[in-house]
Parts: C-alpha cells; sequence; structure tokens
C-alpha cells in the first residue's frame, strides 16, 4: 500500500473550512480513508504550517494535540539536497516554487510516497521533477 504525504493545502480544507462543496467533502474522505489505511506521512514542515497562524492558545493547543498522533517521518539530508536541486530543475524551466513545496517533493520522491494536495504548483512541478500525486477527483 502506497503511503501518502499530506499536503498543508488538504489539512486546512479539512482543518479549518466548515462550509464545504461536494468536491471538497470527497476530498476529506480521502484524507479519512488515507488515515483511517494508516498510509498517512507527516513531515515537521507540513506541522509547522497546519500550526502557524492561530493566535488563539486554546485552539492552537487543541490541534496540536489532535495532529500529534502522527509521527514525524524523517528528513535527511539527502531529501533536502534533492529538494534543492528539484528547486534549480523547476526554476530553471520558470517555474517557482517555495523551500518547502520542493522538500515534499523530494521526500515523497526519495521515499516512493505520493503527494496529496490542492495547490496546483505540485502539477506544475510534476512537469520537470520526479513526484507522484496522488490523484483524486478535482476539487
Amino acid at each position: 500500500m502506497t503511503r501518502i504525504l499530506v499536503d498543508t493545502s488538504v489539512w486546512s480544507l479539512a482543518l479549518r473550512k466548515k462550509e464545504r462543496s461536494q468536491s471538497e467533502e470527497i476530498l476529506i474522505s480521502r484524507l479519512s480513508e488515507i488515515i483511517r489505511d494508516i498510509q498517512l506521512v507527516m513531515i515537521g514542515p507540513i506541522r509547522q504550517e497546519i500550526l502557524s497562524g492561530i493566535s488563539d492558545k486554546t485552539k492552537f493547543e487543541e490541534l496540536k494535540d489532535k495532529i500529534s498522533i502522527f509521527r514525524d517521518f524523517e528528513i535527511h539530508t539527502r531529501d533536502y539536497e534533492l529538494a534543492a536541486v528539484f528547486y534549480n530543475e523547476c526554476r530553471r524551466n520558470g517555474v517557482q516554487g517555495s523551500h518547502i513545496d520542493f522538500l515534499i517533493c523530494a521526500v515523497a520522491h526519495n521515499n516512493g510516497l505520493k503527494i496529496l494536495s490542492l495547490d496546483n504548483d505540485f502539477r506544475n512541478y510534476q512537469e520537470y521533477i520526479g513526484i507522484d500525486l496522488e490523484e483524486t477527483r478535482s476539487v
């Protein structure tokens, strides 16, 4: 069974947005399946993004506790190095992205993980670097 690295965009939809479209509900259902089937992979930078911007200390602690059940997948030097290679390759081809996005791509690539994201930037990256995206119905 393929493990799936779930990007911050999906977590934000699941944890923060109350009103959802039907297609967003389908994505949340897929996230639930990934969690239930123990396919989910969490990395520290995504945990940081999920928790960033929550000014209410009580809500911050509640969310921190909820996601604490997911252990951080270990990131190695080779992941950071490949992230830089991916960044440079995409930039050379006119595609911009964040350093965390490219770290997500590198960790996924190096460990045979799929990426689940709402961020279309990952589709742009996929044209130039070896990443595998988890396909879902359009959201």
